[in-house]
């Protein structure tokens, strides 16, 4: 049984744009890639000061378990050099699993280390936008994810900033 999984990718040190490319180009190269997103730059959220980060978000199907699908987003953040010093800080690449389901039902999980659904995803519009734009009926807990968009601050909303650069994945293994 494979994990479906919609996972959010940013960073704002370094080439993001490359390392974001990265993992969409593992992603490809792996043939779990089933939708990406457009880029989107993004003011910081969590109050520490530092640079605008850029934004994606991408559905895969993973063979494995969430917590699988986690190892392989950790794996692409130490590919990237991630280290985590401050929380909510610059980051050359953040991975994280938004939801997941199994045989078509979501994944509910209160584990610290992998919380599902993602226990902040709905008050980020830099998740919320380009998860839209790929999945239009998506939902987040239940909620229609156009409803999660809606409830946020139309200044914060306006500030996810749809870039033209494309990260369609290059080589074999694209979306399907």
């Amino acid at each position: 049984m494979s994990c479906r999984a919609v996972l959010s990718i940013g960073g704002n040190q370094g080439d993001a744009l490359s390392l974001l490319r990265g993992v969409v180009d593992a992603a490809a190269a792996d043939g779990i890639l089933r939708a990406v997103s457009s880029v989107y730059a993004t003011p910081p959220w969590g109050g520490v000061e530092q640079d605008d980060f850029l934004n994606a978000v991408l559905v895969v199907d993973h063979p494995g378990s969430p917590t699988d699908v986690l190892e392989w987003g950790f794996a692409r953040e130490r590919a990237a050099g991630r280290t985590r010093e401050v929380r909510w800080g610059p980051r050359t690449l953040d991975v994280d699993v938004v939801t997941a389901e199994l045989g078509g039902e979501p994944v509910a999980s209160d584990d610290p280390r992998l919380t599902l659904p993602h226990p902040r995803a709905a008050e980020r519009a830099f998740v919320m936008v380009p998860w839209l734009e790929i999945d239009p009926a998506a939902r987040l807990d239940g909620v229609p994810v156009r409803e999660c968009l809606d409830a946020l601050d139309p200044g914060d909303v306006a500030a996810v900033r749809r870039l033209p650069d494309p990260l369609a994945p290059r080589g074999p293994g694209g979306v399907t």
